[in-house]
């Protein structure tokens, strides 16, 4: 049996069903939990966890959270698609990777000319 979003090998006991797809762990929870970037609660859990741990900028995030954080910071504004491009990730991985840049008051979105672009909080 096969993961319907991945298509990695699954045991017979380890697929879960979601919406009539089988499905790994991995793509269960991005299916049945999708980041929001608009989430007052995880905004307040982030900023107040970091403001904690002295974090400030780039720091405690992952590498590809600092490299987004970083080519973000280096063009001024990116749209979601060229960082799909540059980085090579599906639509919902930008989308997760994006939300917890946005979480951590690190990123924003902002509409111009009727494209969303990621600025610089």
């Amino acid at each position: 049996m096969k993961c319907d979003r991945c298509r990695q090998e699954l045991a017979d006991d380890e697929g879960r069903v979601l919406r009539g797809e089988t499905l790994c762990e991995d793509c269960y929870i991005e299916a049945a939990y999708p980041s929001k970037a608009c989430d007052p609660w995880a905004v307040y859990i982030a900023t107040r966890s970091r403001e904690t741990a002295g974090q400030t900028g780039a720091e405690g995030l992952t590498e590809l959270q600092q490299a987004i954080y970083e080519f973000i910071k280096s063009r001024g504004k990116v749209t979601g698609e060229e960082l799909m491009e540059h980085f090579r990730l599906s639509p919902s991985e930008i989308q997760n990777q994006a939300a917890i840049l946005r979480h951590c008051e690190l990123i924003r979105g902002t509409k111009e000319d009727g494209k969303v672009y990621l600025t610089l909080f």
